[in-house]
C-alpha cells in the first residue's frame, strides 16, 4: 500500500485558504473538514490539512512561524509536464498568490517554478524527465 502524506499548514483565514487551494487544483474532502480544518486533496497520496491557528496549536507546543517572514518548510509537488507546472503557477497567481518567490529553474530535463499562498507557505511545482536526468547525472 502507498504511504499517504498530510501536510499540516496553519492558516489565518480558513475560507480564503480553502478557496485558494481549490483554485490551484486541490479538491476539498469534506470528510475531514470542519470549522477549524480543511482537507485539500492533490492526489490519492498527497493532502494538505489547512488548520486554523487555534487548531494547529493543539498539535505542537512551538510558536507558529510567520511564513511571510520566516522559512518553515518548502513543499515541492510534481507535475506531469512543463505546461502543467506553468498552469498550476498561473492558477496560483489568479487566486491571489505570489508567483515565483524562488527563482525559476530550467535544466532542460527538469523544470520548476514556485508560488506562495496567502499565508506565505511556499510551494515548488516541478516536472522532471527522469531518464534524461539520469543521463545528465551520469555524464557529470
Amino acid at each position: 500500500m502507498s504511504k499517504l502524506i498530510f501536510i499540516n499548514l496553519p492558516v489565518s483565514d480558513l475560507p480564503r485558504a480553502t478557496a485558494f487551494y481549490e483554485a490551484v487544483g486541490a479538491t476539498k474532502n469534506e470528510q475531514f473538514c470542519d470549522g477549524t480544518a480543511s482537507c485539500m486533496v492533490f492526489s490519492e497520496t498527497i493532502h494538505a490539512m489547512l488548520l486554523t491557528h487555534d487548531k494547529f496549536r493543539q498539535f505542537t507546543p512551538k510558536a507558529i512561524a510567520d511564513a511571510k517572514t520566516n522559512s518553515e518548510v518548502l513543499i515541492c509537488i510534481s507535475a506531469d509536464s512543463r505546461e502543467a507546472v506553468d498552469a498550476m503557477v498561473d492558477k496560483a497567481w489568479t487566486a491571489g498568490g505570489k508567483v515565483d518567490p524562488c527563482p525559476k529553474q530550467d535544466y532542460g530535463f527538469m523544470y520548476g517554478r514556485s508560488f506562495e499562498d496567502p499565508d506565505g507557505h511556499i510551494w515548488e511545482v516541478m516536472w522532471m524527465d527522469v531518464a534524461a536526468a539520469q543521463t545528465a547525472m551520469a555524464k557529470a
